[in-house]
This record gives C-alpha cells, structure tokens and sequence, in this order.
C-alpha cells in the first residue's frame, strides 16, 4: 500500500493523464485515418469522372476510351492506380494499362448512379476500390449500362498513416513529459503546507517551539489549531498534575507534623485525638486533589454530550441518597442541548452541584439548561428553595473546604471542584439568589 499522499496523488494522475492521452491518440488516429479514407472515396470518385470525361461513343455508339488517360499513373503498370469498364449488355470490358498482370475483384452495385466504396484485402493486395453504374444511349437510343470501377492501393494512405502516427505520438510524447514535469512541481508545491506542518510538528517534539504557528492555508488552520488545542490540553494536564501533586505535599505538611508532634508526647489520648482530627483531613485532600488531577478539562476534541439525561441520572441517584427527605425536582430545557467535553467532568460538576442543592435546599430543587441564541454558551442553572448562600460567603464557598452552613455535614470540596473543572472549560460557576428562595448556582461554559 501507498502510503505516500504524494505518491498516490502522482501515480493517480498519471494514470488518468495516460488514459486521457492514449484515448486521445485513438480518437485522433481513427479521426485522421477517416479523413484520409474520405479523402480517397473523392479523389476515386474524382477519376471515374475523368474517365467519363475522356469516354467517346464508336461508331455503334458505344463506349470507348482512349490510349492517353487523364491520370498518367493509368497507362503504367503497376502504379497503384487502377481503372476498369466493363458492359454486361454488351460483355464489353476495358481495363487499364496499369491493371497489367494484376486481378482486382471491384464490388458490384445495388443500383445506377450510387458509388460503392470499400477497402478490400485481395491475394494482390489491398485496395480501395469505388465502383459506379451509368447509363449510355447508343446511336439507335437503346441504354446501355456500363459500370466503371477505380481501385487504388493502400500503400501511400498506409505511408501517411505511419507518418502521422509518428507525429503524433512524438508531440503526445513531449506532452506528457511536459504534463508529468508540471505535475510533479504543483504537487510539491501544493503538498509544501503539510510538509511545514511535519516539520513544525518536529520542532515541536525536539522542544524548539511550543505550538504551530505557520502561515498556513485555510484548509490546514482548523487542523494547526485543534493540534494545538492538544497540546495545550496536554501540558494544562502535565501541569495539572504536578500542580496537584505540589499542592498535595504541601497540604499534607500540616496533618502529618500534627500527627508527629501528638507521636512523640508520651500521652496517648493525645495521639488518638490527633489521628481522629487529622486523618479526615487528609482524606479530604487527597479526595480534593485527585478530583482536580481526574478533570479531563478543554482537550479540543470534545464529545456532544446530552445534559438532559446525565441530570436526570443523577436526581434519579440524589433521590434515592436522600429518601428520607422527599426533594422534587425539575429539569427544563432543550434535548438536543450538549455538554462539548467529557462526560465524567459533566457529572461531577452536576453531580457537586445538585448534591449542595438536596443537602441545603428544604422541598424544591429546579435545573434548568439554555443554550444561548448564537449557539457559543452552555448554560446549567440549579435552583433550591433553602436559606441561600449570603453574598459576603459567595467567594469563601468556591474555596476547598469551606461551607457556608457548618451545621451539615461535609467536607466543603463540592463547590470547588467544580469552579475547577469549569474553569478547565474556560467557563465560569457563579452564586445568586433563586426566585425560589435559596441559591442559584449557574455554570456558564462555552461551547467552542
């Protein structure tokens, strides 16, 4: 298999280019030999005229020609043309000086005044040969039919032929080199763009540059930025990931010196109080982090994904979580509204956010999806009808393991992870007031 695009581009065209000009040939050759047949059925035509022309009437009234012919080549044997009368009535034949030694069958005719014309492969050769019938009034006014016949040989329509073809294939020659020089240098130059893109894509990998940044074409700018959407995606997730690993080490500097501190008093309630304050709090960071590390984020090859069902998976889930306190929930908005990203990013994010709505809201929980007019935003509103989240906690609750309502319980990660992820997204979470009485939580997250 080809697996140059080059190649296959070069090798497909040559081929088209040769059938095109070998049918070309074929069309030209045969146009060329039908004119010269045409050509030849005129010029035989042209001689039975002559012939008639040079007819005298004897002194019966019939035919006679005489000894000097219109068409010298007549009076010499063998010359390549060839002339014959002959008279059934009469069983008069004449035949021409040049027909000495030589038997040419000519074609009968259908009927008098109508030309036959053929090309005919006889044990003397091969002729065209063109037979035409007449009526002559002798002296008493009888008709006589006489029927003229010329033949002459192929040879020279044959040498025509040849030298045409030769013609022809020579200039078909220089043409197709011509053609196949002028193909190969569009190619090159029409193929130079992805050529660029290959060797910045190299730069790229040997670290000598961060992105493609070419002046390319239009049919290559949608491939040079998704190319580089991932590679962005992929270093925001290298970064991500030592981000939480950095912040990981750091956040567990505190619990762990707690925990070496209570090991080395001599009290042991004090180890046990420590482990039981401590370690839920490292499991809290670890959670938070690996949440954060997990979040695929905007990678440029992004899934439709449906929100409608996701969010009725997950009230399906809350409501049996918290049975025992009777939530209803609504869900509005469009079907055909999609996530552009990964889906566990989408339920952790609604599934953050309808849980902070169950655990705070009292009896009414409402989702609501838009997509705006010009198709560039999704929007996801959660609505629930508790006391709400005070406007001077809005930023405090966006922050990892913070809660504006202490009396719940938790860890306070729900809200945070997902500022993250939609962040990832170039989105936004913001916090209002619901006409229904609680918070309003709303992710705005582009589409694009």
């Amino acid at each position: 298999m080809i697996r140059s695009i080059h190649a296959r581009v070069q090798l497909a065209a040559t081929l088209v280019l040769a059938a095109f000009l070998g049918l070309g040939a074929i069309a030209l050759d045969r146009a060329f030999r039908s004119s010269l047949e045409e050509a030849t059925q005129e010029r035989l035509m042209g001689q039975v005229y002559a012939l008639l022309s040079a007819a005298k009437d004897d002194e019966l009234g019939r035919i006679t020609l005489p000894e000097i012919l219109p068409d010298p080549r007549l009076g010499r044997p063998d010359s390549g043309l060839y002339a014959q009368v002959q008279s059934p009535d009469l069983g008069y034949a004449w035949g021409s000086a040049s027909l000495l030694g030589r038997e040419i069958s000519f074609p009968g005719v259908a009927a008098t005044g109508v030309p036959v014309f053929q090309r005919a492969s006889q044990p003397s050769g091969d002729y065209y040969t063109l037979s035409y019938q007449i009526l002559w009034a002798d002296n008493s006014g009888a008709e006589l039919t006489y029927l003229f016949s010329v033949a002459e040989d192929t040879r020279a329509l044959g040498i025509q032929i040849a030298a045409f073809r030769r013609t022809l294939f020579l200039w078909l020659g220089g043409v197709s080199l011509f053609l196949l020089i002028a193909q190969g240098l569009v190619l090159r130059w029409g193929l130079r763009p992805l050529r660029e893109v290959a060797e910045d894509l190299e730069q790229i990998e040997l670290g000598k540059s961060q992105g493609l940044s070419g002046d390319y074409p239009k049919e290559l700018t949608g491939l040079a930025h998704r190319i580089n959407s991932l590679i962005e995606s992929g270093r925001a997730s290298q970064a991500r990931y030592r981000n939480s690993l950095g912040d990981l080490a750091h956040s567990l500097k505190t619990p762990l010196a707690v925990l070496q501190g209570a090991a080395e008093q001599p009290d042991g309630e004090k180890l046990k109080a420590a482990i039981g304050e401590q370690v839920p709090r490292m499991n809290e960071i670890v959670k938070y982090q690996l949440k954060r590390a997990a979040a695929s984020g905007f990678t440029g090859i992004q899934q439709g994904i449906r929100v409608l069902p996701v969010a009725r998976r997950l009230l399906a889930t809350l409501d049996k979580v918290y049975r025992e306190k009777p939530v209803s929930a609504e869900v509005e908005g469009p079907d055909s509204a999609e996530f552009r990203g990964d889906e566990n990013d989408l339920m952790e994010m609604l599934g953050n956010l309808l849980e902070n709505a169950y655990k705070y809201g009292r009896a009414k929980v409402r989702v609501r999806v838009v997509v705006d007019p010009a198709g560039k935003a999704l929007e996801i509103t959660i609505e629930d009808d508790g006391e709400g989240i005070p406007v001077s906690l809005r930023e405090t609750v966006l922050r990892r393991g913070q809660r504006a309502d202490q009396r719940q319980a938790g860890q306070g990660i729900g809200l945070s992870v997902a500022d993250e992820i939609v962040r990832l997204y170039q989105g936004q979470l913001t916090i209002g007031d619901s006409q229904m009485g609680g918070a309003l939580l709303k992710l705005t997250i582009p589409t694009h």
